[in-house]
């Protein structure tokens, strides 16, 4: 099975830029619900993904308040977790090893260019169907 069957597209991802400040990157995941969100540079490349308690924790330790917030870019946080990306040809062993710790795996061509992410719950859902499948197709066998 190829990954690009469970790729959420870029433009349907919300995904912010690197020098984008933090009050706009909040607002963005906020508008989105989104507690993760990857971040690209202005080339588009994938660089890493930010969480809501990454920006909690820069702010309580560099003491901003909200007027602050327009001050600072997402380039100054460094995420406390890896969300690792994987290329688009990876096989599908590889994304489910990534999957497994991560609610999303963002995907990325030979150029770092990111095209989309694949959730965890697409993945899950395939597996799901494949297994009720298997399990109609046991029981129609011993009718």
């Amino acid at each position: 099975m190829n990954i690009l069957f469970y790729l959420l597209p870029k433009k349907e991802v919300a995904y912010i830029l690197d020098h984008f400040t933090i009050r706009q990157a909040l607002e963005k995941m906020e508008y989105h619900h989104y507690s993760t969100i990857p971040v690209l540079n202005e080339n588009g490349e994938y660089l890493y993904s930010i969480s809501e308690g990454d920006f909690l924790w820069y702010i309580k330790n560099h003491k901003l308040n909200f007027n602050n917030l327009e001050k600072v870019s997402v380039s100054e946080i460094k995420p406390a977790r890896e969300i690792k990306p994987i290329r688009i040809d990876a096989k599908m062993t590889q994304l489910l090893s990534l999957i497994v710790n991560q609610n999303y795996v963002p995907v990325i061509d030979d150029r770092n260019t990111f095209i989309g992410i694949v959730t965890r719950r697409s993945v899950i859902t395939y597996f799901t169907s494949q297994y009720a499948e298997s399990i109609e197709a046991i029981k129609k066998g011993n009718s």
